[in-house]
């Protein structure tokens, strides 16, 4: 289902803190890594890849939380929502978690990563799966299928 109408509005679970995002992902995501599992306390973390310049935070103050690592993993303060995470690296988009916007009934991951360390039950319905990450020069390739798939 392609994302409704942008701009496109969310928050956290308690409201302290608002989001909206003006540009369409990049690519959506599921991530089986033992470490997403902990963070989401589930079987998987689900990631929407904006682009940079169409994400801005409308109220609020997030924090960071996660292992303060080089990659900066955004919380609510207050209710300890995980909202986004701004990778290492690669400042030009932000991996929003979809499902703090206030309508996430269009998001479906398209690629699933580290599919290596996921509990044996779990499963999506991404269309691509890699034990790890897919390697570098396959973005581009991924991020035009995905476009064109929400054409």
């Amino acid at each position: 289902m392609p994302i409704p109408s942008l701009p496109a509005e969310g928050g956290c679970r308690c409201g302290r803190v608002r989001l909206r995002i003006s540009a369409k992902p990049l690519l959506t995501m599921a991530c089986h890594c033992t470490g997403c599992q902990k963070m989401s306390s589930s079987a998987y973390s689900l990631s929407a890849a904006i682009p940079a310049d169409g994400f801005e935070i409308t109220k609020g103050e997030p924090v960071i939380g996660g292992l303060h690592g080089a990659s900066k993993h955004y919380f609510c303060g207050y209710c300890m929502s995980w909202m986004f995470t701004r990778p290492e690296g690669l400042d030009w988009f932000v991996n929003l978690r979809p499902t703090m916007l206030d309508d996430p009934a269009w998001f479906t991951p398209f690629v699933e990563t580290w599919t290596s360390e996921k509990l044996p039950w779990a499963e999506t319905p991404a269309l691509h799966s890699y034990a790890a990450l897919p390697a570098f020069e396959e973005y581009d390739g991924l991020v035009a299928e995905y476009a064109k798939s929400q054409a």
